[in-house]
């Protein structure tokens, strides 16, 4: 079991009345994915809802469920050897945890092109995850920027305690 910090958060996205809104979650749904799906579901959305969760220093996580659909996003492959959430992650894309000799590189995960239809294409996703200068909070705020929600993502971290 890992520590929760400060630097943990997780963050429901979704419109309402054509106006981009998010809210914090439970610090605990950082370690479980299911419980997160769970809460995202929650939560009515014309557009899809957006799940973002950072977990230390070390990487993020993206999901966006449309309908019936879940999509999801790791942003480094090798945090599922430390973070709970990562390895869950990686379970439910039924990819296997990297080998000891596979931990040298930081590789995203999953659905890349999350985010495409709402204006974040696959490379960039994979260059804001992969810039290695960026904490995950500062990755999801620039991806949050590109997408259009921002402010709402900006204000729900306001809140964090």
């Amino acid at each position: 079991m890992t520590d929760v910090d400060a630097t943990d958060f997780a963050v429901v996205v979704y419109r309402e009345d054509e106006a981009w809104e998010a809210e914090i979650l439970p610090v605990a749904l950082t370690e479980d994915l299911a419980g997160l799906i769970h809460a995202l579901r929650q939560q009515p959305s014309l557009g899809g809802t957006v799940g973002l969760v950072s977990v230390g220093d070390d990487f993020f996580v993206a999901i966006r469920l449309l309908g019936d659909d879940v999509m999801v996003f790791l942003s480094d492959v090798t945090a599922s050897v430390d973070w709970p959430l990562a390895r869950q992650v990686l379970d439910y894309l039924d990819i296997p945890i990297p080998d000891d000799e596979e931990l040298d590189q930081v590789l995203p995960v999953g659905d890349m092109s999350i985010f495409a239809d709402l204006g974040l294409d696959e490379m960039e996703l994979g260059a804001i995850s992969g810039d290695l200068e960026l904490y995950p909070d500062e990755m999801l705020l620039s991806i949050s920027g590109r997408i259009g929600f921002a402010a709402a993502f900006e204000r729900a971290l306001d809140t964090v305690p």
